[in-house]
């Protein structure tokens, strides 16, 4: 799985640490409105982080304290790849009932991503338990699975992912990239074609699906229709391909292409070129190939 921007403005960081001011050192915390949740909700899930940021200050300078506020500061933050900030906001959410169980499933997301995997998945089960229904958190646990090659748990993650988003996007091309290191490739082609079924302009489904073809023996179907900017990366990842079936004489042609198709050292294919003729002529590669 776009899958980034600048941190929360520092009224975002005020709300995680302030205590809720009691009516002998001011006036009490303003409420907030549904409406004004569900229009920073809806700026959010547009990725208008911009609009969302504008909406979440205004209602913090008018005073409002809310653990609601905390989730959706950290879901820009997690947005914006700040996943520091997000964690600090995700946590000031943590003690409040109604928000404890999507505090914890933003809690496990940022965590995982700064991979600091135990302390994610402590956080991303605690979700679940609390809330069979975090889809994220199960998409989450499934990336983590991956990571360790658990993949009956990871199969199950996604499961229930899948069950609990109606088919989400992100996490059908994630089960398919899991498939994909199973080499399970029918399947994951069937993942990856579903994911943009429902989000055609998804590129890291598209590249997974490339990858696919190409694991396949596929490599015409999957260089073709990039765009010319793209070329060098296609070409690369169906020659690393060629090289995991085995079929060197084709890698080597991919990968010699790609270094002629960019305009400027490509180290990842010259890389990918040395090791795929190592192994054709019998030898130990001393490197690791990459897509």
């Amino acid at each position: 799985m776009s899958r980034r921007l600048i941190a929360v403005l520092a009224a975002a960081l005020a709300l995680t640490c302030a205590p809720a001011a009691s009516a002998a050192r001011g006036p009490a915390p303003t409420a907030v409105s549904a409406e004004t949740i569900a229009q920073i909700r809806q700026a959010v899930d547009e990725q208008r982080l911009v609009d969302a940021a504008r909406l979440l200050d205004a209602a913090l300078l008018n005073g409002a304290r809310d653990p609601r506020l905390s989730l959706l500061s950290g879901d820009i933050s997690l947005a914006r790849a700040n996943y520091g900030l997000a964690l600090i906001n995700y946590r000031a959410a943590q003690e409040a009932p109604e928000t404890r169980a999507a505090s914890l499933e933003g809690q496990g997301i940022a965590l995982s991503m700064m991979q600091r995997s135990n302390e994610a998945m402590a956080a991303l089960l605690a979700a679940v338990q609390a809330n069979p229904g975090a889809w994220r958190a199960w998409n989450a646990l499934g990336s983590e699975y991956d990571q360790t090659a658990q993949w009956q748990k990871a199969e199950e993650a996604y499961k229930h992912g899948i069950e609990a988003s109606g088919g989400a996007a992100i996490v059908l091309n994630n089960r398919g990239y899991s498939r994909l290191l199973q080499r399970r490739r029918a399947e994951a082609v069937t993942d990856l074609v579903a994911a943009l079924d429902k989000r055609p302009n998804f590129p890291e489904a598209r590249t997974n699906l490339r990858l696919a073809l190409a694991l396949g023996g596929d490599y015409e179907r999957a260089i073709a229709g990039g765009a010319p900017g793209d070329q060098a990366a296609l070409l690369n990842n169906a020659g690393f391909a060629a090289g995991m079936r085995g079929d060197y004489a084709e890698a080597e042609d991919l990968l010699g292409r790609a270094l002629k198709v960019k305009s400027e050292y490509y180290a990842r294919a010259a890389e990918n070129l040395k090791i795929v003729r190592a192994l054709a002529a019998g030898s130990s590669p001393a490197g690791h190939a990459a897509p």
